[in-house]
């Protein structure tokens, strides 16, 4: 499987040692570029593993630019760990450029199977990076990083595989939880519209039609044809509800809203979902489960008709 030789190339790079130097006290140093990476490692980590967060709660990863800091922390990492398949758009070279300095650069969303991955609309040869918006990819996910974590730190290879396994027992809960949640919803109901084309491995796997008003990166623009297509698809359906992003303005779901009005029907902002990051710290959002969770009953909440 593609995680399998993504833990050879991890074998094979950590060899050369990282650049710069690392706390030995603080356990394996890893920085993951996502919050949503960073609690995957946090989960299967635990106290043998130090992770350091570029994004904070709320920051968009297609739009993130590295900061010099963000690099020398890149550069003094023990590994690091990223979503992958173009999320950190912009990251890219930087990313690249640590793998040839030796310090291991592991992609979990890319441990997913290809033939379980969205290819994009109008790019060919581009997946849909937001996979962990299908609970049962995110578990391939865990997977990958377990066995990572472990051929970076064979002394507590055990813990790892523990771990691992005992998160994705959790994960296997939290997809039938969604599964039974949702049922609440007649298929008519699952329509979900948000600010940008996130949700589609999440209508995939819980039987939604998903509407993005931008791409599938943030970086894409909506026109005004793109504005006036999707209003007229909502005023048609009659869709009770839109949803805002919050690591995207809400100015993009407002001028859909208004648009909606405009033709005479009055939809409602069904209230924010996390989309390419969790909550703030301290809420319930702020771990992968408590926001999938977050997600699903703000969704349901907002498209249930009496």
């Amino acid at each position: 499987m593609k995680f399998l030789f993504l833990a050879a190339l991890v074998v094979v790079s950590a060899c050369a040692g990282p650049q710069g130097e690392v706390d030995s006290e603080a356990g394996l140093q890893v920085v993951a570029t996502t919050t949503i990476v960073a609690d995957l490692l946090t989960e299967i980590g635990g106290d043998d593993v130090t992770v350091v967060a570029l994004m904070g709660a709320g920051v968009d990863p297609h739009l993130y630019k590295p900061s010099a800091g963000d690099v020398r922390r890149l550069s003094s990492a023990q590994a690091v760990f990223y979503s992958g398949l173009h999320l950190e758009g912009k990251m890219s070279e930087v990313l690249a450029e640590i793998g040839t300095r030796g310090v291991p650069t592991i992609a979990v969303g890319e441990c997913v199977p290809e033939d379980r991955l969205i290819v994009t609309e109008g790019f060919a040869a581009v997946h849909d990076p937001h996979v962990w918006f299908d609970v049962s990819l995110w578990m391939h996910a865990a997977e990958c990083t377990g066995i990572a974590l472990a051929e970076l730190d064979p002394d507590n290879a055990a813990r790892y595989h523990e771990r691992s396994e005992a998160y994705r027992e959790e994960l296997k809960g939290l997809d039938a939880w969604i599964y039974e949640r949702v049922e609440v919803l007649d298929e008519s109901q699952r329509v979900l519209v948000t600010a940008h084309d996130a949700f589609a491995y999440f209508g995939r796997a819980y039987g939604f039609e998903v509407r993005g008003l931008l791409g599938v990166s943030t970086a894409s623009e909506a026109g005004a044809a793109d504005v006036r297509n999707l209003a007229e698809f909502i005023n048609q359906r009659r869709i009770p509800a839109i949803f805002v992003e919050t690591s995207v303005s809400p100015r993009f779901v407002q001028a859909l809203q208004e648009a909606v009005s405009d033709r005479g029907f009055d939809v409602a902002i069904g209230g924010s979902l996390y989309s390419d990051a969790l909550g703030d710290p301290g809420s319930a959002a702020a771990t992968y489960i408590g926001t999938v969770r977050a997600n699903v009953d703000t969704i349901v909440g907002a498209l249930e008709t009496e």
